[in-house]
């Protein structure tokens, strides 16, 4: 075997091997996510129970401004769209691309985070903390444990933009990039369910 045909046999064995490290990294990943689901599940339950605890503090209608979650839901919606945009990019091949998008998502999560903490300091400062009632507990414990995954989950992206521009579109690379839009997608349709059940029918 030529000195060629070794280094061209060692290439393929690299890339079979970091394929087969990607798709175990795949589901282990789907499995957490699925833990996720679980954790959330419990929470909406809890909250579910308690929806009506208020010991004689505010209720929901009182408390929400829906046109406030709205933009505030809005903004997580588009940066989805926008995440998507990013491995539309990426499978292109289009390194800058995948960076301006991911950049904009990174934005419109930033700015979903703020009014969240925004809506809690507004609370708090009203005396509606989570000590006020069971209610009220529950609707911080559950609002901010989303919050806190869509925290992350901007460290996560600030990673994978510092990633993809000093290493490109790698195997790698790609499969963080798509474990990341599975997340992030994940923590959109969770929201989707929060605005659901905690503003929207809190507010009736």
């Amino acid at each position: 075997m030529t000195p060629a045909q070794m280094s061209t046999h060692s290439d393929t064995a690299e890339v079979f091997e970091e394929h087969g490290t990607a798709g175990h990294q795949e589901f282990g990943f789907w499995l957490y996510l699925m833990s996720d689901l679980v954790l959330f599940s419990a929470i909406f339950a809890t909250f579910a129970v308690l929806s009506e605890s208020y010991a004689g503090g505010p209720t929901g209608a009182e408390l929400f401004d829906l046109s406030f979650v709205f933009i505030e839901t809005m903004l997580l919606l588009l940066s989805s769209a926008a995440c998507g945009m990013a491995i539309l990019a990426m499978h292109a091949g289009k390194d800058s691309r995948v960076l301006q998008w991911l950049a904009l998502t990174f934005l419109l999560g930033l700015g979903f985070i703020a009014m969240e903490l925004h809506e809690f300091q507004l609370l708090i400062a009203e005396g509606h903390g989570p000590g006020r009632s069971a209610y009220l507990s529950a609707f911080f414990t559950l609002v901010g444990t989303h919050g806190l995954h869509v925290a992350s989950g901007l460290v996560w992206m600030a990673v994978m933009m510092y990633q993809v521009k000093t290493k490109g579109l790698s195997v790698m690379v790609q499969a963080r990039m798509m474990r990341l839009s599975m997340f992030w997608h994940f923590l959109d349709i969770v929201w989707v369910a929060v605005f659901t059940v905690v503003y929207l029918m809190g507010a009736l």
